[in-house]
């Protein structure tokens, strides 16, 4: 399985960013497939996922009605529309895939544990 996020950068309080990852590999594995992020100093936090085929959505409480998930079966893109940023949503925002991991859709974001990790993408709000 393979991750490449895109679309990071640097905004503006209250303002917008998507973010893109583009996925390969074996289906299963990508099966339950979200977002974390790491801000400097502080431990890898689960952000938002997304259930393949249910398309079931699981958000952090931090994000919300901010931020929505979504993925392109057809395209193999998982997208992350972030809108009304704040500056403690700066962080490294990595794609990732639960593969073979026995943890639960409901459970996998407070594990923040993965098969399959992105390079990251950097989302800086100042």
């Amino acid at each position: 399985v393979q991750l490449v996020e895109s679309g990071g950068g640097l905004v503006q309080p209250g303002g917008s960013l998507s973010l893109s990852c583009v996925t390969s590999g074996s289906t299963y594995s990508r099966n339950c497939i979200g977002w974390f992020r790491q801000a400097p100093g502080k431990e890898r936090e689960g952000v938002a996922s997304v259930a393949a085929p249910s398309g079931s959505t699981n958000y952090a409480d931090s994000v919300k009605g901010r931020f929505t998930i979504s993925r392109d079966m057809a395209k193999n893109t998982l997208h992350l529309q972030m809108s009304s940023l704040k500056p403690e949503d700066t962080a490294t925002y990595y794609c990732a895939a639960r593969g073979h991991k026995q943890i639960s859709f409901g459970n996998w974001l407070s594990y923040v544990d993965s098969d399959y990790w992105g390079q990251g993408t950097q989302v800086t709000v100042s």
